[in-house]
């Protein structure tokens, strides 16, 4: 016998498995791409870029996807590094949240760390979305706060 449930956690249930299954995209630019999988099991699902890059050593670009995304509520949107450009050209993201309620284009800031410029042409993979789950608590004041052995050791305090 299975207990049912509310209406509120039959849509979040919904929510989940559409969230697992389908990711909605708006093409806001005619040379916008949908994202891909580089794998049938990889966490991201490629960005390319509308416009043709060059990105200064220490320099950072904000790279047009001409996409926006529709992120089911209860997740966000993270967008990373793709780990070749970042081994191989220094190449990083800066500033990669995407909220649920957000529907403008998806940007990708990217940061040359490298000594040398990096060139992509329109149409490269430039970054990748990956979708996560989160909990949005309230936020509160409290006199204390619960022990633990790191306690309030800072940056390098663990090894």
């Amino acid at each position: 016998m299975c207990p049912t449930g509310s209406s509120a956690s039959s849509q979040l249930a919904e929510s989940v498995d559409a969230a697992s299954e389908r990711l909605s995209f708006k093409q806001l630019h005619p040379r916008a791409t949908l994202p891909t999988r580089g794998s049938a099991a990889a966490a991201g699902l490629d960005l390319f870029s509308i416009e043709d890059l060059t990105i200064e050593p220490r320099q950072r670009v904000l790279a047009r996807t001409g996409l926006a995304v529709a992120i089911p509520e209860g997740y966000y949107g993270r967008v990373a590094p793709r780990s070749g450009l970042a081994t191989k050209q220094g190449l990083d993201t800066l500033a990669g949240v995407i909220d649920a309620d957000y529907r403008g284009e998806i940007g990708c800031l990217l940061y040359n760390s490298g000594d040398a410029p990096v060139s992509l042409p329109a149409q490269s993979k430039i970054c990748q979305l990956i979708i996560e789950k989160i909990i949005t608590p309230t936020a509160v004041w409290a006199d204390d706060l619960t022990d633990t052995d790191r306690g309030d050791g800072g940056f390098g305090s663990t090894g």
